[in-house]
């Protein structure tokens, strides 16, 4: 891979884990507890509570994204970004754009995912 090919794709994790990060502490101030109190019926609180879960369930797969992307920046600093690890090929620059945090080729993937498919 170019070099700057790798340092534009480098920026761009970069700036999707300032992007998470900043999400995170907007989110914190969403899902900090309403006072019951304010709240007028049940109907309200399940709204409310619902609104939280939301809030937690994106908060988690934003989690696992942002640990995608230390790994992704990790590699990066190594050498090893942009070989997939399961055949050692190299991942094209069409799918890093796409998914900056890819760790398999394109056809490792499809049949990781064909794997998976057959087993649920």
């Amino acid at each position: 891979m170019r070099k700057r090919d790798l340092e534009r794709l480098k920026k761009k994790l970069l700036a999707e884990k300032e992007r998470i990060v900043s999400n995170a502490a907007d989110t914190k101030k969403d899902i900090s507890n309403p006072n019951v109190d304010d709240l007028q019926d049940e109907v309200d609180i399940a709204s409310s509570e619902i609104t939280q879960t939301v809030h937690l369930r994106l908060r988690d797969r934003e989690k696992m994204l942002l640990d995608k992307i230390e790994q992704s920046l990790k590699r990066i600093d190594e050498g090893t970004y942009g070989v997939c690890e399961t055949c050692g090929e190299d991942i094209s620059l069409k799918r890093l754009d796409a998914r900056p945090v890819a760790t398999l080729c394109i056809r490792c993937k499809e049949e990781q995912e064909k794997m998976e498919k057959e087993y649920s």
